[in-house]
């Protein structure tokens, strides 16, 4: 008879998307195969593409240069050099006349998925293609519903999920029904289908609208289209820095959002002075940001995501130049309207939609017909615990909770999850965009692949604690 085995532990890893993927893929490049079992939980067909690079409109485009797009910490070229030794071919325009490279994003969602194949060809990685229904705690592991039926048991669990679908404003839930609202915006054939010449209402104005109208542009699309968010600020565009600010905005700071505000605006009038835009004091900021947060106190967060976060997300979310393009084209020939204002009422009648609004500043109510309505207000992050059916399984059991920031899940050091009753598990991990609220910084590529590699580490540790303490397995014989 063989010599028996040891048993493996057993990682869980809920979504697929990238956040899961590099999870996984670092998890597997931390511990050795035969002393864990990864499994990754995802109905799409491929690993790493998530939500963001699964499109195939060729107007979707990563919003950063791909020389900062890369599976690992340490390699910022790794994406480039890729692109490269495969000879991918890109599309007219992707590459900028400042010499950045800014390809569709369905080529970094090829990226990922291809670093991820040659893992679930040798078996370090599993793929369950299907998604979490229910998770329970049993006897010190988990038990895990899946949509086709089936169930895994784990010994630790990683909530990897993909962002929350956008939440429709309240004005207009009595259309969801209707044809002419499109609640999704990443239903890129529904967008497609958008006529020529319509009147077009996209509530919102960050990447999301800049996506939607870029993708019409590219058709040919010769309406009128009005984005409306209650600031009326359009996402921007990534501008040209010239050296990096040097200052250390979590160092010597005053613990106030109003103090930090303070810092950012001297920083950039400074720079100002010295011919130089904004961007590289932002930069900064992104850079510092999980230090940042770090040093605030909760109220100070709160306030901070209250006040200026709309302000942050245009300054920090910005538009590849080929979507910035187009849509000051499409502003120059009048089709293209930003209004800063707030959602009244809607209703539907035989011409279209009826939507009243109230401009930012005026106590007059403005009514327009729309031919067609598209809901881009972002993802619904403080929707996740009631959106996901695991999720909120995990929350009827008290294993999580809410961030106090409204921004996702409640984490402690090393994103182990915080349940209701403010108990921190050993077991259970928050990693990627839905820990943001008590981590900082976590929605760009070089953020969460950074958090994933640092999540990843954990794991391997506790998967080997579990691992030394497992029973032999004797092997099959016969």
């Amino acid at each position: 008879m063989d010599k028996p085995r040891r048993a493996r532990p057993v990682v869980a890893i809920l979504g697929g998307g990238l956040t899961g993927a590099a999870t996984a893929f670092h998890l597997s490049r931390t511990i050795a195969p035969e002393e864990v079992e990864i499994i990754v939980v995802e109905p799409r067909e491929a690993l790493g593409r998530g939500l963001a690079y699964s499109s195939d409109e060729p107007a979707h485009r990563i919003n950063v240069p791909a020389s900062r797009m890369t599976l690992y910490g340490d390699d910022l070229n790794h994406f480039m050099n890729w692109l490269a030794a495969e000879n991918i071919r890109m599309s007219p325009g992707t590459l900028t006349a400042r010499g950045d490279f800014f390809p569709e994003r369905g080529v970094f969602g090829s990226y990922v998925a291809a670093h991820l194949e040659p893992l679930l060809a040798s078996g370090a990685v599993r793929h369950a293609r299907a998604f979490a229904v229910s998770v329970t705690r049993s006897n010190e592991r988990y038990l895990i519903d899946l949509s086709d039926g089936t169930a895994l048991g784990a010994d630790l669990v990683v909530l990897a999920m993909t962002h929350p679908a956008p939440s429709v404003p309240a004005p207009l839930r009595g259309l969801v029904a209707s044809r002419r609202l499109v609640a999704s915006p990443y239903d890129n054939a529904r967008i497609a289908a958008i006529g020529h010449s319509e009147r077009l209402l996209i509530v919102g104005a960050g990447l999301t609208s800049a996506d939607v109208a870029a993708s019409l542009a590219r058709r040919g699309f010769r309406g009128r289209i009005t984005a409306l968010s209650r600031h009326g600020l359009r996402s921007r565009g990534h501008g040209v820095v010239s050296g990096k600010c040097a200052i250390d905005f979590a160092a010597d700071a005053p613990p106030t959002a109003l103090g930090l505000l303070r810092r950012i605006r001297a920083a950039v009038v400074a720079d100002e002075a010295r011919g130089r835009s904004w961007h590289a004091v932002l930069d900064a900021i992104r850079d510092q940001g999980q230090a940042i947060w770090a040093v605030l106190p909760e109220g100070e967060r709160r306030r901070l995501v209250r006040h200026l976060r709309t302000f942050w997300d245009v300054h920090r979310f910005r538009v590849a130049p080929q979507v910035e393009e187009a849509l000051d084209l499409q502003v120059r020939l009048g089709r293209l309207e930003t209004v800063a204002a707030r959602l009244v009422s809607a209703h539907e009648e035989e011409g279209g939609i009826v939507v009243e609004y109230r401009p930012r500043g005026c106590d007059e109510v403005a009514s327009e017909v729309f031919d067609t309505v598209v809901v881009t207000t972002g993802p619904d992050h403080a929707s996740a615990l009631s959106s996901n059916p695991a999720l909120r399984a995990l929350a009827a059991e008290g294993l999580i909770a809410a961030d106090p920031n409204g921004l996702g899940l409640h984490v402690a050091e090393h994103c182990r999850a915080v349940g209701g009753e403010g108990s921190v598990s050993d077991t259970l991990f928050v990693v990627g965009p839905l820990a943001r609220g008590c981590v900082g910084e976590l929605m760009g590529v070089p953020e969460v692949i950074r958090h994933a590699e640092h999540v990843a580490g954990v794991l391997a540790r506790k998967a080997g604690d579990i691992g030394k303490a497992l029973p032999e397995e004797a092997l099959a014989v016969g």
